[in-house]
C-alpha cells in the first residue's frame, strides 16, 4: 500500500485541476527517485525514503516484480524500461554506486557531453528516450534544459503495450455523450457485456479490465463530483476497494481516449519533504565525491486506450549540476631558500611546542 500511498500524494500535489485531463507515471518518477535515493545519503536520502514511503530495496522489489510480464500463448505484450545514469566523462562515479545500479532494470551508465556540447548532450538523452518509448515521447528534455553547468542525469524510461485479454468489438463501438465539465458532448464509447472484477464501495465503483502479461486496467468512477471524490481517495479507501473486487457480469460502457501530461516535479516533491535535493546542503557522496545538486526532475507520460488494447509512454529526467563551479587559482609558489622561522604550535591554545630559526638547513 505504500506505493499507492506515494502515488496517491504526489498526484495530489502534481496534478492541475480536477477539470483537466492529466497523466502520469508514478512507476516511472518513483524509479528515478529510487534511483536518486540510491546516489544519496544522509538528510537527502531520508527525505527521498519518506516520500517513497518506502526503502529503495523494498522499491526495486516492486518495480523489478512489475518489469516481468507474463506471456503466454498468442500474447505478446510489450514492456521496456531503461535506468540510465548520463554523466559527463570527467565525473568519477563510485564503482559501489555502479553496482548497485545495476540491480535496477534496464540499467546503463552513459557519457553525454553535458559541459562541452550541452545541446549536443540533450538530444543524445532525448535521443534514447524516444527510442524506448517507441517515438511517444520524442523530446523530454525541452530547449535549455542542459545547461553547461550541468554533469549528470538520472533518466527512466518506459514503454508499455498490452492487449485485452478479450477484445471490445469495434463494431459496437458508438457515439454517446460524456458529462464534461464544461458541457455535454459525444464521443466514441466502447461497449462489453462480460464478466470482470467489480466492486462498489466507499462512494466508487471499480471495473477491473485484464489485459496481457498479467497486467489490469482499473477504471474508477466516483458516485459524487470527482472534483471532491478524488481529493477524499487516499490509499487506504483505493486499498480496500481493489481488494473488494469480485468478479461478476458486467456491462461496460467505457470511452476511447488517449490522454498526456508533462510536469516540472520540483515543487511537487517539495511537498512531499524532498528539499536538500535541490540544493548545496544534497549528499550525494554515494554516486560521486564532487558536491552535486539537482537542478530540476522533468516527466512526461502518455497513454492511449482503444478496443484493442492500451500503449503508453513514461519518462523522467532529473537534471543534476555541480554545487558551485569554481576554477581552481593557480598556486602561489613559496621556497624557502633562505634563513626562515619555524614553529610548532597547539592550535587551538596557540601554545608554542616549538620556535626554531633555519640559517643552515644542511
Amino acid at each position: 500500500m505504500t506505493h499507492l500511498d506515494f502515488a496517491l500524494a504526489l498526484h495530489e500535489r502534481l496534478a492541475p485541476p480536477p477539470t483537466k485531463t492529466f497523466c502520469w507515471s508514478p512507476y516511472s518518477v518513483s524509479s528515478a527517485l529510487g534511483l536518486a535515493a540510491t546516489a544519496t545519503g544522509g538528510r537527502t536520502r531520508q527525505e527521498l525514503v519518506t516520500a517513497l514511503r518506502d526503502e529503495p530495496a523494498a522499491l526495486l522489489e516492486l518495480l523489478g516484480a512489475s518489469a516481468q510480464l507474463t506471456a503466454a500463448s498468442g500474447e505478446q505484450p510489450v514492456l521496456a524500461v531503461a535506468n540510465t545514469l548520463w554523466a559527463h566523462a570527467e565525473l568519477p562515479i563510485e564503482d559501489s554506486y555502479r553496482l548497485a545500479l545495476g540491480d535496477w532494470p534496464g540499467s546503463a551508465v552513459r557519457n553525454a557531453p553535458f559541459r562541452d556540447d550541452p545541446e549536443a548532450a540533450r538530444k543524445l538523452i532525448n535521443a534514447d528516450v524516444a527510442e524506448t518509448t517507441r517515438d511517444l515521447i520524442p523530446e523530454l528534455l525541452p530547449s535549455g534544459s542542459v545547461h553547461p553547468q550541468t554533469v549528470a542525469a538520472l533518466v527512466n524510461a518506459l514503454y508499455l503495450k498490452v492487449s485485452w485479454k478479450e477484445a471490445f468489438e469495434q463494431a459496437k463501438t458508438t457515439q454517446r455523450p460524456f458529462h464534461a465539465p464544461d458541457g455535454d458532448r459525444e464521443v466514441p464509447t466502447m461497449t462489453a457485456s462480460r464478466t470482470l472484477g467489480h466492486a462498489a464501495a466507499d462512494g466508487w465503483q471499480a471495473v477491473g479490465i485484464p489485459a496481457a502479461g498479467g497486467v489490469e486496467a482499473i477504471a474508477l468512477l466516483p458516485d459524487a463530483d470527482l472534483a471532491t471524490a478524488e481529493a477524499q481517495l487516499d490509499a487506504a479507501r483505493l486499498s480496500g476497494l481493489l481488494g473488494a473486487m469480485e468478479q461478476r457480469k458486467v456491462e461496460l460502457l467505457l470511452p476511447r481516449f488517449k490522454v498526456s501530461g508533462g510536469a516540472e516535479l520540483t515543487e511537487p516533491l517539495g511537498a512531499l519533504g524532498v528539499h536538500d535535493l535541490f540544493t548545496p546542503a544534497a549528499d550525494f557522496t554515494p554516486l560521486t565525491d564532487r558536491s552535486l545538486r539537482v537542478s530540476e526532475v522533468l516527466h512526461e507520460a502518455v497513454l492511449d486506450v482503444d478496443e484493442a488494447g492500451l500503449e503508453g509512454a513514461a519518462a523522467t529526467a532529473m537534471m543534476m549540476r555541480l554545487t558551485a563551479v569554481v576554477r581552481e587559482p593557480d598556486p602561489i609558489r613559496v621556497e624557502f631558500d633562505r634563513p626562515f622561522l619555524f614553529l610548532v604550535r597547539h592550535r587551538d591554545s596557540g601554545a608554542l611546542y616549538f620556535l626554531a630559526r633555519i640559517t643552515d638547513p644542511s
